[in-house]
């Protein structure tokens, strides 16, 4: 059986590959482990390692976890044992109920899931009142898929002019799903029409040079997503293996993270 430390590097050296084959440099591309089936003591391994990218999809697994983070690197720091020296990152991925923003929005570092502009007007309320800068994904269905989440590509520019008005809520960039397929390469037109939107909208006037993040690819199909432009790629099975869970809705678009 491999270990967390294996597979994570198995990941970094694939991505690296990925990064390579598409004339970029390995680092410009960043893994977000994401948390969803991991346990603490897997969370603590890659904290370990000097990984500080991770990512969550429940509401109450998100906060308990940076409770327990930020406890175990309390307790690492005055014992001088953690290699770990960079703050750790929450990129919050899954679908954000507007009634839970006030638990999310002081502990994620990146918000990569919004979807509605009702949720954007939900993140601006509650975050003026906490006095926080929100950072933002604008998440784009891209496929068409009914189950899935995401803005539909027409209606992306008219939630970014919206969101100009909003002080609080700065939008970084996108983050797209592809369907689950067996052969990776099925996702590939799926991935290049998001990097197209994606490089129309960075044109755009009213979002600026910090619209430069896209975060494309799980486990099945990251390095396509890497090829066809993601700089952010978000990876749970491939470092935490498989689970057997039915999902419900909410929670099925992360399922094969």
């Amino acid at each position: 059986m491999t270990t967390i430390k294996q597979r994570y590097e198995s990941v970094k050296l694939r991505i690296a590959d990925a990064a390579i084959r598409s004339n970029r440099k390995p680092e410009d591309i960043h893994l977000v482990a994401v948390t969803k089936h991991a346990s603490m003591d897997e969370v603590r391994q890659l904290l370990e390692i000097g990984h500080v990218d991770f990512g969550e999809s429940r509401v109450q697994h998100f906060t308990q976890l940076d409770a327990q983070v930020k406890e175990h690197i309390d307790r690492r720091s005055e014992i001088g044992e953690l290699k770990q020296t960079e703050p750790v990152r929450w990129h919050f991925i899954g679908h954000l109920q507007r009634n839970k923003c006030r638990r999310v929005l002081p502990l994620a570092r990146l918000v990569q899931s919004l979807d509605s502009l009702r949720l954007a007007e939900e993140i601006q309320e509650s975050a003026e009142k906490k006095q926080l800068t929100v950072e933002v994904l604008v998440q784009v269905n891209v496929s068409g898929e009914r189950n899935k989440s995401g803005v539909a590509p027409a209606a992306v520019t008219h939630i970014l002019d919206q969101i100009d008005t909003m002080p609080n809520v700065v939008p970084r960039g996108m983050m797209c799903m592809a369907p689950f397929f067996e052969d990776a390469e099925e996702t590939r037109p799926i991935f290049t029409r998001c990097r197209e939107i994606f490089e129309d909208l960075k044109i755009s006037p009213n979002v600026g040079s910090r619209f430069n993040v896209l975060s494309m690819g799980m486990s099945n199909d990251f390095e396509v997503a890497i090829e066809c432009g993601a700089n952010i790629v978000r990876v749970g099975t491939a470092l935490f293996g498989e689970v057997d869970e039915v999902s419900d809705d909410s929670t099925a678009e992360c399922a094969k993270s």
